[in-house]
């Protein structure tokens, strides 16, 4: 969920940049928040009301949006009992609505940008990378029947039944190859049908659906060695056409797979002054896949912890995280602290362990903390 953030960067990117594609330095990390302030362009479409959703053709590309992605996570295990965590996610970015009037392969309207991220829960260690391209003679795209959105040789595609999905996706030391199939969960439309507020003011909101629990499989290569896995993966897509409101920080985004089969979503809009916002919202998807939302009175998140980045910047890396009307009290914790993504967006995302009154695994995202 690293939402709405990259327009500004991308600009600063298509100038200062000469090939048509580009692996991002870590040094050339900046902070959330710079990223977040500029509106789009007018001239994009925005999320406003409730929606009909069409598959396979909303798995595709919205270009009539400025922002979107294609976000998927996981938890898998090896053969040998060897556990990791990974992220891909690959977002299309519009810089301006509309198809570019000149042909050039240098002249676009639209960019996308790729995280890769393998947590290595065993070793303690996350491995990661970042590529950036022009949606240009090949170089990166989306499209929906057969769904395929690929950047580079980073890619998600599927055939045409959709799924299964097969994700490849590598850079220097690290690649997975996975197949990710559909399960049995229903489709989980996020907020009203679909449409997920982030605000108050109109069009702060977006397209939101996931897919909870993909059974999963296939291979993690880390160095020299390669290990066969499977678990499950959840996968969120969202398209958009706003910012971050002047009051608001960032955000705190739990996914979690319960072992009692319960699937749990809930993003804790933060404001500046760091509270929770009432725009935050969730849904508790039942092993019989009925979805029941969440308000922020419904669910009581709270950091127990904090992880310092060696700049001083802190993470809330433990939660206690209720639901008291479904008797839920979860403790959410990190598999382990080190998972901050330092590229050209800054944010902690990683793999977490889930105990309490129920136990599982999951994934946590906390955007804005590097203001």
């Amino acid at each position: 969920m690293m939402r709405k953030t990259i327009v500004v960067v991308l600009m600063m990117w298509l100038a200062a940049c000469s090939g048509p594609d580009r692996e991002t330095p870590v040094d050339d990390a900046i902070a959330l928040r710079s990223r977040m302030a500029t509106a789009p362009d007018p001239g994009f479409e925005r999320a406003t009301t409730p929606r009909p959703f069409t598959f396979p053709r909303d798995h595709g590309p919205h270009p009539t949006f400025a922002t979107e992605w294609w976000y998927l996570t996981g938890n898998l295990v090896a053969d040998d009992g060897h556990r990791f965590g990974y992220q891909l996610t690959l977002f299309r970015i519009g810089l301006k609505p509309g198809q570019s009037v000149d042909d050039s392969a240098w002249r676009t309207h639209q960019v996308y940008m790729g995280h890769l991220a393998v947590s290595d829960i065993d070793a303690g260690r996350q491995h990661s990378a970042e590529r950036l391209s022009r949606a240009a003679v090949g170089l990166a795209g989306a499209q929906a029947q057969p769904l395929r959105v690929w950047l580079g040789a980073w890619s998600i595609s599927g055939g045409t039944e959709t799924f299964p999905l097969q994700v490849e996706a590598g850079h220097d030391d690290i690649g997975i190859r996975l197949r990710i199939g559909r399960g049995d969960r229903p489709l989980v439309l996020q907020g009203d049908h679909g449409l997920s507020r982030k605000g108050d003011a109109a069009g702060n909101a977006s397209y939101y659906y996931s897919l909870t629990r993909l059974p999963s499989d296939g291979r993690i290569q880390i160095g020299g060695n390669t290990y066969r896995v499977a678990g499950q993966s959840w996968l969120d897509r969202e398209w958009s056409t706003s910012a971050l409101a002047p009051d608001q920080a960032g955000w705190d985004w739990f996914a979690l797979q319960l072992d009692d089969g319960r699937d749990l979503m809930f993003y804790r809009m933060r404001g500046r002054d760091g509270l929770a916002q009432p725009f935050s919202s969730g849904t508790l998807v039942a092993a019989d896949g009925h979805a029941t939302p969440l308000s922020l009175a419904d669910v009581d998140a709270r950091p127990l912890r904090y992880w310092q980045a060696h700049d001083g910047v802190r993470y809330p890396v433990e939660w206690q995280v209720k639901v008291a009307a479904q008797g839920l009290d979860l403790r959410v914790s990190a598999a382990f602290d080190a998972q901050e993504m330092r590229h050209t967006v800054r944010y902690w995302e990683g793999a977490v362990t889930v105990t309490g009154s129920q136990r599982g695994v999951g994934y946590l995202e906390l955007a804005g903390y590097a203001d």
